[in-house]
Formats: C-alpha cells, sequence, structure tokens
C-alpha cells in the first residue's frame, strides 16, 4: 500500500505568505488607525460622508503624479482593465462606506460592523460556489472562532436591536467589501493591474461617486475648520485629515491591494478582521478608551481563528 502525503508549501512559497501577511496586517493597521482621527474630526461637526470624501480625494491627489509616471511608462490600461478599476472604486471604495453609514443611521455601530465584517464567511460560500470544491474544515472552524472574537471585540452586551432596513445596509456593506478583496486579486490569463494605478483609479471614481451622493442629498455633507482633541492635544483640523489621507487612505489601500495579491482574496478577508483589533489599540492611545476583559478576550479570539484559517494555506 502506498502512503499518501498532503503537499506542503515549499520555502520560498513560505517566505512569500510571510510576507503577504504582512503587508495584509500593515493594510489593518493603517485603516484601524482611521477610526480615533475620524472621530476627532466628527466630534468639531464633520459629517462621515465629509470625511470619507475627504480621505479618499486627498489619497487621489497625493497618488496622482506617480500615477501618471508609471502610465507613461508602462502605457494605458486595457478596457478590460479599465473597468475592473472602476468596478473597484464604485464597488470597494465608495459603495462599501456609503452602506455602511446608512446602516449605522437605523443600527448600532458594532451591529453594523458585524454585519460589513461578515464578508470573509461570505467569500468562503463564493470560493465553494466558483471552484466547485469544499473549503478545507480547518477554515469553518477558524471562520466561526474569529467571528465569535468579533462580537466579543465590538462589546454587543448592550443588546442586539435589528431593524431590517438597516441589516440590508450592512449587509450590502458586506457584500461590497466582498467586492474590495476579489476585485483587488489577480484574475487568471491577465497582466497584474499594478497596485499604485489599482488605488489611484479606485480612489478617483470613489471621490466622485460619493461626491455625486453628496450633491444629491443621498448622504449629508459637513465640514468644520475648527480645531480636534487627538490623544487629549488640540491641534489643527488638518492634522487629523493629513493622517487619514497619508495612512488610513494611501498606504491602507495600497498594502491591501498588495495583501491580496499575495495571499489571495480569502485568506486577506480574514486577516483584515484585525482591522477591529487595531482600531481598539488606537482608541486606547489616542482616546484614552480603556477595553473591556471581553473585548481583550475577543481580540485573543480573532488572532486564534486567522491563524487558524491561515493555517490552511500551508497546505496543498
Amino acid at each position: 500500500m502506498t502512503a499518501t502525503t498532503t503537499p506542503t508549501l515549499t520555502t520560498p512559497q513560505r517566505s512569500a505568505l510571510g510576507r503577504g501577511l504582512g503587508w495584509a496586517v500593515l493594510s489593518s493597521a493603517a485603516f484601524g488607525a482611521s477610526g480615533p482621527m475620524a472621530k476627532a474630526l466628527l466630534d468639531t461637526g464633520w459629517s462621515p460622508a465629509a470625511v470619507v470624501l475627504v480621505r479618499i480625494l486627498g489619497a487621489l491627489l497625493v497618488l496622482l503624479i506617480p500615477c501618471l509616471a508609471q502610465l507613461r511608462r508602462n502605457g494605458l490600461p486595457t478596457r478590460s482593465e479599465s473597468v475592473r478599476m472602476v468596478a473597484y472604486g464604485v464597488v470597494a471604495v465608495a459603495m462599501a462606506q456609503l452602506c455602511y453609514f446608512s446602516a449605522v443611521q437605523y443600527l448600532s455601530v458594532g451591529i453594523a460592523l458585524l454585519l460589513e465584517y461578515l464578508a470573509p464567511v461570505l467569500l468562503i460560500g463564493w470560493h465553494w460556489w466558483r471552484r466547485q470544491q469544499r473549503p478545507a474544515g480547518v477554515v469553518f472552524v477558524g471562520a466561526a472562532i474569529a467571528m465569535t472574537g468579533m462580537v466579543f471585540v465590538l462589546d454587543l452586551s448592550s443588546g442586539v436591536v435589528l431593524n431590517p432596513i438597516g441589516v440590508l445596509w450592512g449587509l450590502g456593506a458586506a457584500v461590497c467589501l466582498c467586492g474590495y478583496f476579489v476585485l483587488a486579486e489577480n484574475v487568471a490569463d491577465a497582466r497584474p493591474i499594478p497596485p499604485l494605478l489599482m488605488t489611484t483609479a479606485g480612489t478617483g471614481v470613489g471621490s466622485i461617486v460619493i461626491a455625486l451622493a453628496g450633491a444629491l442629498g443621498f448622504v449629508p455633507m459637513a465640514f468644520s475648520a475648527d480645531p480636534a482633541v487627538v490623544a487629549g492635544a488640540t491641534v489643527p483640523w488638518w492634522l487629523p485629515i493629513g493622517s487619514l489621507v497619508l495612512v488610513s487612505g494611501v498606504a491602507a489601500y495600497l498594502t491591501g491591494v498588495v495583501a491580496v495579491r499575495r495571499l489571495g482574496s480569502s485568506i486577506a478577508s480574514f486577516v483584515s478582521l484585525s482591522e477591529v483589533i487595531f482600531a481598539v489599540v488606537f482608541a486606547i492611545i489616542l482616546l484614552g478608551q480603556q477595553p473591556s476583559l471581553s473585548q481583550l478576550v475577543g481580540g485573543a479570539l480573532v488572532l486564534v481563528g486567522i491563524a487558524t484559517v491561515q493555517s490552511s494555506s500551508r497546505h496543498g
């Protein structure tokens, strides 16, 4: 009888996976840093949509010249690449945030986030259907552990009130977040779209969509030049804006695209759950908030769940 062995990743593949995880964690940290900075602006009278618009519009302006230089060197994108980048801007950059902010009008922030972060679970079903191959059991175990941890991190102990309209908006945010990972992923038999070009086009298209939504009255747009309070210090309004643009805009989206390319959409989506943990950490540092014991336990569960799902990628 011939023994069967499970193929494992080679050393170069493990090294590439490790780098991919590093980019994914860096992206999650950059996205997680947006919470305290956005809250500082919201407290001075900014509306959520205005914060999002300035964040991605600023990222576009920062990336535009380097992107034009890259286009001059590499040539213009093909028609199919252009369609993919427009879809990325509409779905992943604009609609994901508009759906989330619409959800929080009817639901608590914790419930809205929990619904949005069902995206990794939805992606399991998407890949199962597309590949006609059942995922490994360890993926389901890791998903269950991570989502349980999310419930604790988001501190839903005060009770759950579900509004059907809010739930639909929250699920819409989850679907759009799935789109972020799927559209950022490499396409078989097609040249990869450079992350710089993908991010620049995405923020450009996203800015147009959100600006139109504000102009048409779908979302309120309110700005303020009043000083903001960050880490107990009063700072000019442009300081948190600068952080949102450079860290939670430019760095977050660029590293996110790189991470999805290296890890694939499924693994990258689970690592992205660590964004909530980073948001809690930054809230402790910058806003002086203290986490509860249940949030600490939840954070540990999220990390265990991510590690469990990621372990499935070590085998062929």
